[in-house]
């Protein structure tokens, strides 16, 4: 039984595509069977696996509308081990369009639980915000990675995501746990990065992964080549940070690597 990991902050730029690309290419690279769901409507999870949007027609949107069984909307990604299920711009209108239906929090949920026996992990890059899109990645989740930039707004609104997952615990899925924060964009020479990384594992401790993500050209760049930067460059430090990472996650969740 594989586990779904929603990765999500409201906040935007802090490295949550980044995040959900390359943590599934380095799961891949582990041989663990992954799964990408992009839950966000502006693709930026679906081009970075080399995918044009504009030819996309059937993905997350038809998930949560059930109007597609999931399986049909999975793609193959040149990743190893690695599928994806795209998004398109018009993901945007389905936060209106679930508004009316029953157990609109429960749309993905309900989509995805029979993928769950096919893969080891299904990460879903949530969209920065914390409405229904988001809502429902959290409530079919087993559990919710934070990635948090080394920078002054930082913690900024965490408190309010940290409200909205106990809500979440509360109403909708009581089983949802917290995998972890994740420092982003880190740049040792500043001491504001080194301040934010202090304050967070003084307030959260055990909840922040070892592993920090610094700042890296070639990190920055492998979205435009539509590659994971394992695929781009895996000889870079942003490589050698995901994949220790993904090391991170499997140890976590008591596996063997």
């Amino acid at each position: 039984m594989g586990k779904i990991i929603a990765i999500a902050n409201q906040k935007g730029g802090v490295g949550k595509t980044t995040t959900s690309v390359n943590l599934a290419a380095s799961l891949g690279v582990l041989e663990k069977k992954v799964l990408l769901i992009d839950a966000d409507p502006q693709a930026n999870a679906t081009s970075g696996l080399g995918l044009d949007v504009e030819s996309i027609e059937l993905g997350t949107y038809q998930l949560l509308e059930h109007t597609t069984p999931a399986e049909d909307l999975i793609i193959e990604t040149t990743s190893p081990n690695v599928d994806l299920i795209p998004a398109h711009i018009d993901l945007v209108a389905i936060e209106i369009e679930l508004v009316d239906k029953d157990d609109r929090e429960y749309m993905m949920k309900n989509a995805v639980q029979e993928l769950k026996d096919k893969y080891d992990y299904i990460l879903i890059d949530c969209a920065p915000s914390l409405g229904l899109l988001t809502l429902n990645a959290l409530t079919a989740s087993d559990s919710v990675m934070i990635p948090i930039q080394c920078e002054y707004f930082a913690l900024e609104g965490l408190g309010k995501l940290l409200n909205t997952i106990k809500s979440v615990q509360k109403i909708h899925n009581p089983a949802l746990d917290i995998e972890g924060m994740v420092l982003t964009m880190y740049d040792s020479r500043l001491r504001l990065s080194n301040q934010v990384v202090e304050e967070v594992k003084k307030h959260f401790s055990e909840m922040v992964f070892d592993t920090i993500i610094q700042r890296n050209v070639r990190l920055s760049e492998a979205p435009s080549y539509g590659e994971s930067i394992i695929k781009y460059d895996a000889s870079s430090k942003g490589a050698a940070n995901y994949l220790n990472l993904a090391n991170e996650v499997v140890v976590k969740n008591k596996e063997t690597v």
